[in-house]
């Protein structure tokens, strides 16, 4: 692989030790970051970055990637709408083959954007093929990525209400030893389970204990919406004996305090989807809450049914809100806004190394750091919506978006290169509109054939 020298631009390294400079180098050598310096002197294949913004890959810890296909078919949906609109009507629907278009579309667009490490919340193994077509698209593409074993969904009364089904154990081993049998690659493995409420509690036992017994982290929806107090999530989790630092709680808006502890306490991780949470009626999105109980939220795109496949929107969707919500409660109290606001420094922290850090993976990703994985991304500074600079990290926080992405690597491979996606694109987004075809047309004839009964 050789060397790569990123240089002249400036560098954010969301590494406190290492901290920013507003000129400096990146030296990448094989797969590894090698050295991070005002200058650096090597024979190396030399990538001029003047006028460029030098981060680490963006991480996204919580998307259903199999839903590239139908892009944008709920675009007013609140939850109770998204459980009907595709879970119950595409879903069932889905072929092994539309998840390999899907993934194979929706990793491309993660890396388009900066998105270097995925956590691919897969709940589309309606059969034993669904889960290796999903994969195989996320080795094709080269990003890094955990998947996240999810159930089937061909019935939404049969997996969704209060579900008497696991999660098969059986395949579930044979993924992680065919696969994913270590810990070390550019793809892990987790288990995407739906959890108390949504399942019985012999099923959240058995799939807690599935994951423990091969050695994967899980992740599981809760605190959403109205279902929120009916379920109590966590706290049916603490009284199984089940909670602990393996687990990563999505959406979390509507903990109690007590159950915001209990995580806290028992080492869990958060991921929050602050568009799809204000958007679709999850709730307000909990970073504050989390940063409160010590805890180091990430940020998650979820679906690309309804909200922008982009980490940039995620950063603006959370940093608004929780300002908001902040300045909204000072006003109405009459009392100063607090000096431990979120600043834009948070919300790139967040969106690389916590991201990292929830996904399992801060050993190797997540900052700009000597001996971690070059996951790399160069964001053009001298572009109309994002130069002059005054603020490097306020210009990739509240600026930049995916347009200004001009590279883009993965364990120091390109996966983008002068804004232009390596790879086979024209043939992702052939397969990615067949399987759109195919699921309209299968979702048109189900309704005729239901109207018809």
């Amino acid at each position: 692989m050789g060397k790569i020298l990123l240089k002249g631009g400036t560098v954010l390294s969301v590494d406190p030790d290492i901290g920013d400079r507003a000129t400096g180098d990146v030296l990448i050598e094989d797969d590894k970051i090698a050295g991070v310096e005002a200058n650096i002197e090597a024979d190396a294949e030399v990538v001029d970055c003047t006028g460029r913004i030098v981060i680490p890959g963006f991480v996204d810890s919580h998307r259903h990637t199999w839903e590239a296909a139908i892009r944008n078919c709920a675009p007013n949906a609140t939850l109770d709408d998204y459980f009907v609109e595709v879970l119950d009507t595409f879903a069932p629907l889905y072929r092994a083959e539309d998840v390999y278009a899907s993934n194979l579309a929706g990793s491309l667009e993660c890396l388009n954007a900066g998105i270097t490490t995925l956590v691919d919340w897969s709940h589309i193994n309606n059969t034993p093929e669904h889960p290796d077509a999903a994969i195989k698209a996320l080795q094709e593409t080269g990003i890094r990525a955990q998947y996240a074993y999810g159930s089937a969904n061909t019935s939404l009364e049969k997996y969704w209400f209060f579900s008497a089904e696991e999660i098969p154990g059986d395949d579930v081993r044979r993924i992680r030893s065919t696969y994913v049998p270590g810990d070390d690659g550019l793809i892990t493995m987790g288990l995407a389970t739906r959890g108390p409420g949504f399942t019985q509690d012999q099923v959240v036992t058995a799939e807690w204990g599935l994951a423990r017994e091969v050695g994967i982290p899980i992740t599981v929806h809760v605190g959403m919406g109205r279902m929120a107090g009916r379920f109590g999530m966590v706290e049916q989790l603490d009284r199984l004996g089940l909670l602990g630092s393996d687990t990563t709680f999505v959406h979390c808006c509507y903990f109690s305090d007590h159950e915001w502890q209990r995580v806290a306490d028992t080492g869990g991780t958060i991921s929050i989807a602050p568009q799809v949470e204000t958007q679709m009626g999850h709730g307000w999105p909990p970073v504050n809450k989390a940063r409160k109980f010590g805890l180091r939220p990430s940020l998650s795109i979820d679906v690309v049914t309804t909200v922008p496949g982009d980490m940039f929107t995620q950063i603006r969707a959370a940093f608004g809100a929780e300002r908001a919500r902040v300045n909204a409660t000072c006003w109405d109290l009459d009392i100063p806004i607090p000096e431990d606001m979120l600043t834009a420094t948070d919300m790139l922290a967040m969106a690389t190394l916590d991201g990292a850090y929830v996904a399992g993976v801060e050993d190797r990703t997540g900052s700009l750091t000597p001996g971690k994985q070059a996951d790399v991304v160069v964001i053009d500074a001298t572009a109309v919506n994002v130069g002059p600079v005054h603020d490097p990290v306020a210009a990739v926080v509240l600026s930049a978006d995916v347009s200004n992405v001009e590279h883009v690597l993965v364990a120091g491979q390109f996966r983008k290169r002068d804004f232009r996606l390596l790879g086979d694109v024209a043939r992702a987004m052939s397969l990615v509109q067949d399987s759109r075809d195919h699921l309209v047309g299968a979702a048109a004839d189900a309704a005729k054939a239901k109207a018809n009964a």
